[in-house]
């Protein structure tokens, strides 16, 4: 727990209070918070009220302070009376773990529009770009998540340019380049839309260019499909 300095005080006073009305006064209470009992910051009724910093994460109320001033009192009631043995156990915790913890919303299934699916172009780059400027393209997309434990592709994009020597496409750049851009743009009913940027640097090389997504969407059951975009090509200028 993150007690403020003077709220840790006002606890131990009670608790001294507490040993002083039952024959065990001069008591010396030590306060010590272990990092494995953090419950966030705990702020007086009054301050709660506010909603500073300190109070506004005060995750379990205005009176989370006098439930502590509470258990701490029945405490050290117990050790001056020598019933701890008699204290109630209380509820247990629950076991956190990666697989019941999470504070991210499920993925939903899915879906492309109508007469469309996954990867297909909804808006295509211009024909032309010179350096400096910005190329982007529209798909059909899904969710990124999808792709978090696939290992199908390794990237969201590249930016590939076309080398006339071997008839082929090669990879110039892709999502952990400095000079490329991800959005994805939730809808309605499963529908997604990804956005793909690259802001063309002037060190780019004059030819043909095209931009490539790759995702995985999900059907029922936890199913999930790798699937490809591309754009069509454009020439970059350095003119």
């Amino acid at each position: 727990m993150n007690i403020l300095p003077k709220r840790g005080k006002l606890i131990r006073f009670q608790s001294i209070k507490e040993f002083g009305s039952h024959g065990t006064a001069g008591m010396d209470v030590v306060i010590a918070g272990l990092c494995n009992v953090y419950t966030h910051y705990i702020t007086t009724y009054e301050e709660y009220q506010v909603q500073r910093y300190e109070a506004a994460s005060t995750i379990y109320g205005p009176h989370t302070l006098s439930a502590y001033i509470q258990l701490y009192r029945g405490l050290a009631r117990a050790i001056a009376m020598n019933t701890v043995q008699d204290l109630p156990s209380g509820p247990e915790p629950p076991l956190f773990n990666v697989t019941s913890l999470t504070l991210v919303p499920a993925v939903t299934p899915d879906r492309a529009p109508g007469n469309k699916t996954f990867g297909d172009v909804l808006q295509e780059a211009n024909v032309q770009y010179r350096v400096g400027e910005v190329a982007a393209v529209t798909f059909v997309g899904a969710n990124p998540r999808n792709s978090a434990e696939n290992t199908t592709e390794h990237n969201f994009l590249t930016v590939e340019r076309y080398t006339n020597v071997t008839g082929s496409w090669q990879v110039v750049q892709n999502d952990a380049s400095w000079d490329t851009r991800f959005y994805w743009t939730k809808g309605s009913s499963g529908q997604s839309n990804v956005t793909i940027e690259w802001h063309i640097p002037s060190s780019t090389e004059s030819g043909i260019y095209r931009i490539q997504y790759f995702g995985h969407y999900r059907r029922l059951l936890k199913q999930f499909y790798p699937f490809e975009g591309t754009s069509a090509a454009f020439e970059i200028t350095n003119l």
